[in-house]
């Protein structure tokens, strides 16, 4: 009996020095100031000088996050997706329905797709996160820039952020969240990979703070993702302010340290628009962060491809000047007809129908969530057998 309190004792302490260790590797909110940050920055530049030195810092940023979010010990799902779409509606130029996919068995990622009236056997499509907004995916903001991309000829899936809108399975703050969404990214993204109408070489994402970490987590990850546009988010110094974008230890290890600037270059060198303002922690991106992803696309030749659109009389959004420069570039690499969006002296969103939450929602009194749902953190985290 002493022998087996002892081990019990072992394991315990062996426990609490892992999630100590876990602890100190997180990188969270404004982890460093913003001249520790620029100095970083130049310290991140002497670790690499050309194509291999920083292919071979790539591979340790990738392998990180990967570990760090524990990604690796996700079911291994192929398909079953058991789509559920409900009221399909022709608006003017474009299609919406409301959708629900199934993430992992008994866990469902909510949203609406957008399609266009205009299509074609094979499609470009778009995801679209979003961030700590209240209303989320009922935004109007949100409704038009889906509804306009769905005009110019792209399949766009519009889905809730963990404890967000529909999703409400868990909560928002639950520990694994940035793996909750991570996964769920990359659900969303073999879901429209398997649709007949989708052409997988055009596949891009999109999303706004919160959701801007969901792009450029994603993209890092996943090379099925062609474009990228992640929205106030790309900070040398502000690693994310929430569970969901930095309470797993993605950026740091005890060999090693990043940030999301880096996370962001691992698009390279696939099209990246990058979108900042002036009035959050993306105020420095044209002096800081944007020339260091500068440089990481010229290793592969591809400057041309990575863009950034600074907005220093704006603050932290994804508002209406921020949305159309993002259509023009998401146009231009997906090979869609922003032709069919109206034009007068800039882009017309008027065309866009805006929708309650009660008409966007997938599941309602008439049509419950299945009886298969997981309810709650613990059950969710039972299930997935992920500990921290």
């Amino acid at each position: 009996m002493r022998h087996i309190k002892i081990n019990f004792l072992a394991i315990l302490m062996a426990f609490s020095f892992q999630l100590q260790a876990q602890q100190e590797n997180l990188c969270m909110g404004k982890y460093w100031t913003e001249d520790e940050a620029n100095i970083q920055m130049k310290n991140f530049a002497l670790e690499w000088n050309d194509l291999a030195s920083w292919e071979q810092r790539a591979q340790k940023i990738r392998q990180g996050i990967i570990e760090g979010m524990q990604l690796d010990k996700m079911p291994k799902i192929i398909g079953n997706f058991n789509p559920i779409i409900r009221n399909t509606r022709v608006m003017d130029g474009y299609i919406v329905e409301n959708i629900a996919i199934e993430s992992f068995p008994g866990f469902y990622i909510t949203g609406n797709l957008y399609r266009p009236i205009e299509t074609k056997s094979k499609n470009a499509a778009i995801l679209c996160p979003y961030g700590h907004w209240s209303d989320g995916r009922f935004r109007e903001d949100m409704q038009k820039r889906c509804a306009v991309l769905a005009r110019t000829g792209a399949v766009v899936f519009a889905y809730d952020m963990v404890g967000y809108g529909e999703s409400l399975q868990v909560n928002h703050k639950i520990p694994i969240a940035l793996l909750l969404q991570t996964w769920n990214s990359k659900r969303v993204l073999e879901y429209l990979i398997s649709r007949p109408d989708v052409d997988q070489s055009r596949i891009a994402i999109t999303g706004a703070s919160g959701g801007g970490t969901q792009a450029f987590m994603l993209t890092a990850i996943d090379e099925r993702i062609k474009v990228s546009v992640p929205v106030v988010q790309v900070s040398a110094h502000f690693f994310g302010g929430c569970v969901c974008e930095s309470g797993m230890p993605v950026h740091k290890n005890q060999n090693f340290q990043t940030n999301n600037v880096e996370v962001a270059g691992l698009c390279a060198p696939r099209p990246m628009l990058i979108l900042s303002d002036g009035a959050d922690w993306t105020r420095n991106t044209p002096r800081i962060e944007y020339p260091y992803i500068q440089k990481i696309y010229a290793v592969y030749n591809a400057e041309h491809k990575v863009e950034n659109a600074h907005f220093p009389a704006e603050k932290h959004d994804y508002g209406y000047s921020k949305r159309t420069v993002a259509y023009n570039f998401l146009a231009y690499h997906l090979e869609l007809n922003v032709n069919k969006i109206p034009y007068e002296n800039g882009f017309n969103e008027k065309f866009v129908s805006i929708l309650s939450k009660q008409h966007l929602s997938v599941f309602d009194d008439e049509h419950p969530i299945p009886k298969n749902a997981l309810q709650g953190d613990e059950a969710v985290m039972a299930y997935l057998k992920i500990n921290l």
